[in-house]
């Protein structure tokens, strides 16, 4: 008897069974420059048939959700990792002004369940759909052997746009500035290996329930942030935390000042210093801390940037703001 590909451990009806569970929740995020639909080789996006610009740049970024993925193995909790996915690439894009177009993704396991890859998809999918992109592709690989039963890794790639003349990129950043800051969801993405290395989330549902809650996305924040005034530079607090990502957007000769009793950590961040212990530096520099994403704006401008977020149902606050110097000031 022959050998099949099947019995070598991967199953060609299985991926094509995933692809029509997935093809509906594609088409549900369309939008205008879509051209055609999943199948083909490559995903197609018009970019004269999206929107009004006359001098566009394009902005791209690829991002995981790294050490996560194992709080949702142990849950076997699948439907809202790929917001996490969505989240920490367009977050990225957003930080430079840009509208986030269209989304791929990959999707690797050793042996592929339909019913697993459909509800990794529908997160995809609503993340997509809070971002306001399309899913307009992606790769689903089944490696047998390569991962253990059960298991898969995901990864992502995003393009927005811009104007040319309204891109943010720091440089209109001066001292006086103010910073706003906007909560995070929790954890989000980062700083997994850690806080798993400490926490009893194995023996505690509901404390897992807490690792797994989506990362936030931030669309319609910056929509708004740019519609209230101008804004001089957005900052995705990710792995590094403020230390490693604020001093990114900032130009040179130019720090921050944070006034850290500006807003109210999440529980999780105190029981991650508890239970390891975990010292306040480390804290700082692993994880957001409760804020997600900072707005470096013009001082006359911050009391009307608030007042709009606010009307949004945003809870935004004055975390610092912009001084001489390098680096943060945070006491």
């Amino acid at each position: 008897m022959s050998v099949t590909y099947k019995d070598a451990g991967v199953d060609i009806e299985a991926g094509d069974a995933l692809v029509d569970r997935i093809k509906p929740l594609a088409r549900a995020t369309a939008r205008p420059g879509v051209l055609g639909g999943l199948g083909g080789f490559g995903g197609l996006f018009a970019l004269k048939d999206a929107g009004r610009w006359e001098d566009p740049v394009l902005v791209s970024g690829t991002d995981g959700v790294g050490t996560k993925l194992q709080v949702a193995f142990a849950l076997d909790r699948h439907d809202t990792i790929g917001i996490d996915l969505v989240a920490m690439c367009v977050n990225d894009l957003l930080t430079c002004g840009a509208e986030p177009l269209f989304f791929l993704d990959y999707f690797a396991t050793g042996a592929l369940s339909p019913a697993q890859g459909e509800a990794v998809v529908r997160g995809i999918a609503e993340g997509c759909r809070q971002a306001g992109c399309a899913l307009l592709g992606g790769e689903t690989a089944e490696m047998p052997g390569f991962y253990a039963p059960g298991h898969y890794d995901l990864a992502g790639f995003a393009v927005g746009v811009v104007e040319r003349a309204e891109l943010i990129d720091g440089t209109q950043v001066t001292p006086g500035d103010v910073l706003i800051g906007l909560p995070s969801s929790g954890l989000h993405s980062n700083g997994y290996s850690l806080a798993r290395k400490v926490l009893p989330w194995r023996d505690e549902p509901a404390l897992a329930e807490v690792l797994l809650t989506p990362t936030r996305i931030y669309a319609r924040a910056v929509a708004t942030l740019r519609a209230a005034g101008p804004v001089h530079a957005l900052a995705h607090i990710t792995g590094g935390g403020l230390p490693g990502n604020l001093p990114r957007v900032l130009p040179p000769g130019v720090g921050a000042r944070i006034d850290g009793a500006a807003w109210t950590r999440p529980p999780i961040f105190q029981r991650i210093a508890q239970e390891g212990p975990v010292a306040e530096a480390e804290l700082r520099r692993a994880f957001n801390l409760g804020v997600g994403l900072v707005a470096v704006v013009p001082a006359a401008a911050a009391a009307h940037h608030l007042a709009a977020l606010a009307a949004q149902g945003e809870a935004p606050f004055i975390m610092g703001a912009v001084v001489p110097g390098e680096g943060l000031d945070w006491p």
